[in-house]
């Protein structure tokens, strides 16, 4: 397959291997796959698949051992770490199951932690914050601590600061992975809107099947580090 701007995400034999003494770690295994945009892709299956590997050199926050992974049109492989820091705010938002919020901010100063990264004027990070705090329906808590938050609500706050930058692609791994089912299905209709209202690309890590088949367009199953089936989800449960 031939790398081309129709694909959002395009992995062409790609590898991540790791060493732990004499042993070789296949945690990516020649993986090629491709992700449209605008497509909500959820990747499935046991712990130690390689699913969170898959996502991280997506986001480039881990490299290739071998093949290729070219996101937005550009090969991170020939990225610098500089560069990749750059596609890491503006390219890719991600979520993950943690939070990752900080203690010590308000729900204001972690959506806009993402602008100051990117030198963003401070005139504007204000309506910008406040206008990914609405998207999300947590405009009235700008001023609150994670602690002072229930787990939807600091979920919601990292989905704002992931989408603060304006990326065209959100990465989540694992985001209802703390919640109660029904917060988590909250957390994914925020997530569907960002893809439906936004056109945004999601690739989604879950273990949960019957959200990814409610939720994402289609199903990708990995284990030991490959792709091992696909399958689009049912069309009415899909959207």
């Amino acid at each position: 397959m031939k790398d081309t701007p129709d694909f959002a995400i395009h992995a062409e034999h790609l590898s991540r291997y790791y060493t732990l003494g004499t042993a070789v770690i296949r945690s990516v295994d020649d993986v090629s796959l491709s992700v449209a945009p605008g497509e909500f892709v959820a990747l499935l299956g046991a712990s130690g698949s390689g699913k969170s590997t898959l996502l991280n050199l997506i986001a480039g926050l881990d490299r290739a051992t071998a093949g290729s992974i070219t996101v937005g049109g550009r090969n991170l492989a020939q990225m610098s770490s500089q560069e990749l820091s750059h596609h890491r705010r503006l390219t890719v938002g991600m979520v993950f199951q943690s939070f990752n919020l900080i203690p010590s901010m308000t729900v204001f100063e972690n959506v806009e932690l993402p602008l100051r990264f990117a030198e963003t004027e401070r005139s504007s990070r204000q309506d910008v914050v406040r206008q990914a705090l609405d998207r999300v329906e947590l405009g009235q808590r700008i001023s609150h601590r994670p602690t002072e938050l229930s787990g939807g609500e600091q979920q919601r706050v990292s989905i704002a600061r992931a989408l603060i930058n304006n990326p065209s692609i959100l990465l989540a791994d694992e985001p209802t992975g703390n919640l109660d089912s029904r917060t988590g299905g909250e957390i994914m209709n925020v997530i569907r809107r960002c893809n439906q209202d936004l056109k945004m690309t999601i690739v989604m890590v879950t273990h949960e099947r019957s959200l990814a088949e409610k939720f994402a367009q289609r199903l990708v199953f990995m284990a030991d580090g490959k792709v091992v089936t696909q399958s689009a989800a049912e069309p009415e449960l899909a959207r």
